[in-house]
């Protein structure tokens, strides 16, 4: 990575060689500048080069970082940044959505009863409350990475890289995750509002613009799918050598040296056993088919090609497994628990139950590909889902008050803090142009010359 001057300090004109410009318009994101550049017969200085990890010697010879992962590194920091970010933005959607859902009256759910509050309605409650749930989840998983880089960071200084590529790993299935998602589930809390959700007032389409953006910049998905895939590989194979496997992928050794899975009991760490059971499942088909291929005669980049939608299935399970078992070990174990309310507790219980279901029903099809789950044990679970997202109903609304977005940061007509939902609707409508005058200009103009010429020719 070089360092290199494009513009004239004096004049800001393109240096000679230099053709620079604005890629263009953008779904979102507008106010952030995305250019493109070309270089052409244009010398750059070979102190120009960033070089704290690789050189290039005055002679040309060039001396690679001492680890590979090195060069993702900054990358792996910004990943992590995605990570928080889309979990605010999910954050954020799920308030305004909340807001509105507990003003917003239609549908009696008896006949002859009054209209209630669109949230006593388990359907939308399943539109909101998973993806509060989802936005804790994945807030907590990124400031656990998040800590876990800076510890890297500073092993890294003292010339320890043995951390580095499992952060790799998880900065990119963290970000895959996240960001698919957040994306997702903004557009679900979309719907959720109804019509009022598509009017650019209510922010929700800024929401999901940003948080799409997301899912291809700093590495497409699914490209950054097929790495932590390959990665998967390395680590089935070091389970088959009897090596020591990373901390957060000690799992797959635990799962191969026990294949039948343990009595299901439904319990949470049942469920997250369950979902790690089904990641080193489809890693091991994974790996069959990539090795049957290399047996084959096909080379790596081919086999790894081939084998692709497998791949990417395991990493997508990997990071599930990730998210579910951090949220988990926070819930019961983590450093805060002893400080918590108990009322407190149980909220964050209600939404470690409505994550993990909600993610056992996501990957029903996965999970039954190798597990023996009966038709009775998913219908306690359907239970289960229902009963806990009534429990939360009463809750939703102070936590999301708790996450203390200002209405300026909501942006939203749907979702500020007093409920006025309607009279913002209407301040919105009147501020477009149309409203500023009774008639508009183009009536008089255009139309009604049009209307009267064309009266005189009805034969009605």
């Amino acid at each position: 990575m070089f360092v290199v001057q494009v513009r004239d300090e004096e004049t800001h004109k393109p240096l000679p060689g230099v053709h620079v410009g604005e890629i263009g318009k953008k779904l979102g994101m507008n106010g952030v500048n995305n250019g493109f550049l070309g270089l052409k017969n244009y010398r750059v200085p070979r102190t120009n080069m960033l070089m704290k990890n690789q050189q290039v010697l005055p002679d040309g010879t060039f001396i690679k970082s001492p680890v590979s992962q090195l060069s993702y590194f900054p990358m792996v920091y910004v990943r992590c940044m995605v990570a928080i970010s889309n979990a605010l933005m999910l954050a954020q959607a799920a308030t305004v959505v909340t807001r509105y859902s507990v003003v917003r009256r239609q549908s009696p759910i008896e006949e002859g009863q009054p209209e209630p509050k669109v949230l006593e309605h388990l359907t939308q409650q399943m539109k909101v409350i998973p993806e509060i749930a989802t936005a804790i989840a994945y807030r907590l998983a990124a400031g656990n990475l998040h800590f876990m880089y800076n510890e890297t960071a500073e092993a890294i200084n003292r010339k320890d890289f043995s951390r580095l590529p499992e952060l790799h790993a998880l900065a990119c299935i963290l970000k895959v995750s996240c960001s698919y998602d957040s994306t997702y589930g903004i557009e679900r809390l979309r719907q959720g509002c109804g019509g009022h959700g598509y009017l650019t007032a209510a922010n929700l389409g800024n929401l999901f613009a940003v948080s799409t953006a997301a899912c291809t910049y700093e590495g497409e998905n699914s490209v950054l799918y097929l790495q932590v895939g390959k990665i998967l590989m390395k680590v089935w194979a070091d389970v088959l050598e009897g090596k020591k496997l990373m901390p957060t992928m000690a799992y797959f050794t635990e799962c191969a040296n026990r294949p039948q899975f343990p009595q299901w009991t439904g319990t949470w760490d049942c469920l997250v056993r369950a979902l790690q059971y089904a990641c080193v499942g489809a890693t091991r088909v994974a790996y069959k088919s990539y090795s049957a291929r290399l047996k084959d005669g096909q080379s790596q980049p081919v086999a790894v090609n081939n084998t692709g939608l497998e791949l990417t299935k395991a990493a997508e399970l990997h990071g599930r497994v990730y998210v579910a078992s951090n949220f988990y070990e926070e819930v019961i174990n983590g450093p805060t628990k002893s400080e918590r309310s108990p009322q407190f507790q149980k909220v964050l219980e209600n939404l470690l139950e409505l994550h993990l279901i909600q993610t056992f029903f996501r990957h029903l099809g996965d999970i039954l590909r190798f597990l023996p789950v009966t038709e009775n044990e998913i219908a306690a679970l359907q239970i289960r889902l229902e009963e806990v997202l009534k429990k939360l109903r009463p809750d939703v609304v102070a936590i999301t008050d708790g996450f203390e977005f200002h209405d300026k940061v909501l942006n939203s007509a749907l979702g500020s803090y007093d409920g006025n939902v309607y009279e913002r609707l209407f301040e919105a409508a009147l501020k477009h142009p149309l409203n500023k005058k009774p008639v508009p200009d183009f009536f008089g103009k255009y139309l009604k010359p049009f209307m009267k010429e064309n009266a005189m020719k009805s034969k009605l």
